[in-house]
């Protein structure tokens, strides 16, 4: 049996996998087990109580994996499940929300405007403006919910992109009391624009730094699990579940991953 440490990761379907990569380049020395709840997407629309209910299996579905650790790389079960299953877990939690709000702080001066770019869901929780005023800051929060399709349809530069970005980008530069120290993406499909946002942001406002809490997450979850930093120069080992159409899966994640995926498992969740 491998002594390399495993790492769990869960997401309402795709966008997770832009924390599993970024992790991946962060803790070099861990193995990985992504599930994707392809079945129940989009959480947004769903209760509280079913998206806890859905995170809590996932969460033991990747221990059964081996998991010693597990990543909640949704913006929305971060906001509205991982609280209440924090405590009960049988292994560490980690969310995406607090490691952003933290290193938008750690760039950005105490009391000053960070701007929270996210969904409907996330932004209707009032997470990340918690989570802000927790590390110092204040937050105005902007729903963009053309953002994941366009994503997901590959659109992530061009012209209807960028003027989509630009209204979202105006709109949420309007609401807030100053200028923005910084820009949080609150979303796991947000990182893939953040070459058009930095450039559309620029234009607008000039030079607001952009955190992207994927990575933020996986310096985090480096802190808890040090012993997964050091590089082995072994090739990491990757499962991944997902709860719906695995074919699918494999062939849209790569564009979120960065590289190939050439098996998914199926699993349910349901229970």
């Amino acid at each position: 049996m491998s002594e390399r440490p495993v790492i769990g990761v869960f997401d309402s379907g795709f966008g997770g996998l832009t924390v599993l990569r970024e992790l991946l380049k962060h803790l070099p020395g861990a193995d990985f087990v992504y599930l994707g709840d392809t079945a129940h997407l989009p959480y947004g629309s769903k209760s509280q109580a079913m998206i806890t209910r859905y995170t809590h299996a996932a969460i033991y579905e990747l221990v059964s994996h081996g998991a010693q650790l597990v990543v909640i790389a949704c913006n929305t079960a971060s906001a509205l499940a991982l609280p209440s299953l924090q405590a009960s877990a049988p292994v560490p939690l980690i969310g995406v929300i607090g490691p952003g709000a933290a290193a938008a702080a750690a760039i950005a001066p105490a009391g000053s405007t960070a701007l929270v770019l996210a969904t409907e869901a996330t932004v209707s929780s009032h997470a990340y403006a918690e989570a802000c005023a927790v590390a110092g800051l204040g937050a105005v929060e902007k729903a963009c919910p053309l953002f994941v399709p366009l994503v997901e349809e590959g659109w992530i530069d061009g012209s209807i992109t960028e003027q989509i970005a630009e209204v979202y980008l105006r709109e949420a530069l309007a609401l807030s009391p100053e200028l923005p120290s910084a820009i949080v993406l609150g979303c796991t499909h947000y990182p893939l624009l953040r070459p058009l946002l930095q450039r559309v942001v620029q234009g607008i406002a000039g030079d607001v730094p952009i955190v992207d809490s994927a990575e933020a997450t996986a310096r985090r979850t480096a802190q808890l699990m040090p012993e997964a930093v050091a590089d082995t120069l072994v090739e990491p080992t990757i499962r991944f579940f997902a709860t719906d159409s695995a074919a699918k899966f494999a062939r849209l994640g790569p564009h979120f991953l960065g590289r190939a995926i050439e098996h998914v498992e199926s699993v349910n969740l349901d229970g």
